[in-house]
């Protein structure tokens, strides 16, 4: 088996109430057969761990967690994240969304030698609730089929491109 070229990691915190989608949606994930090069994990809330995973030579990276736009609960949203932090995020074990996480990248690819992905992306959900306890709430709930189908047209697109970069794999005419 080839080294993983793209990680799908869920993130948050199932105590939150819709805060727990990204963990839900990589749960479901887990049922599909994925394509070779894809590696799928649930963070939950390592943010940390996270950050020091995305260092490890992956050239997509997508994120799937509860976010926050203005739309409509239960709203999925495709996000290309950008790569330059905006600013050096607050360190938080417990509270480290993508946001914080992708802040972190530069700093810690500086001090490891690893490698950030050339490409993020995160797959959102609008959140109808974020207060104390366990459960998505019905709108969410929901969206979550929808993320997963949005995940796996992600998956398939990146690995669509690495195939097309890959010299290895180009066959030349007789």
């Amino acid at each position: 088996m080839t080294r993983p070229t793209v990680l799908v990691a869920g993130v948050g915190n199932i105590f939150l109430g819709d805060d727990g989608f990204g963990v839900e949606t990589v749960r479901r994930l887990a049922a599909h057969r994925l394509p070779e090069g894809v590696e799928l994990v649930d963070v939950g809330v390592r943010g940390v761990d996270l950050a020091y995973r995305l260092l490890d030579g992956y050239r997509t990276a997508v994120l799937v967690d509860a976010t926050c736009r203005g739309g409509a609960p239960g709203t999925v949203y495709l996000i290309e994240a950008a790569a330059e932090p905006l600013e050096v995020p607050v360190l938080d074990g417990h509270r480290m969304g993508p946001d914080a996480v992708l802040g972190l990248l530069a700093t810690l690819a500086a001090g490891t030698g690893g490698e950030p992905p050339g490409r993020v992306l995160v797959v959102g959900c609008e959140p109808a609730s974020l207060e104390e306890g366990i459960g998505l709430s019905e709108p969410v709930a929901a969206a979550v089929e929808e993320a997963v189908q949005v995940v796996l047209r992600a998956v398939a697109g990146a690995l669509s491109v690495e195939e097309a970069r890959s010299p290895e794999r180009r066959t030349t005419p007789c």
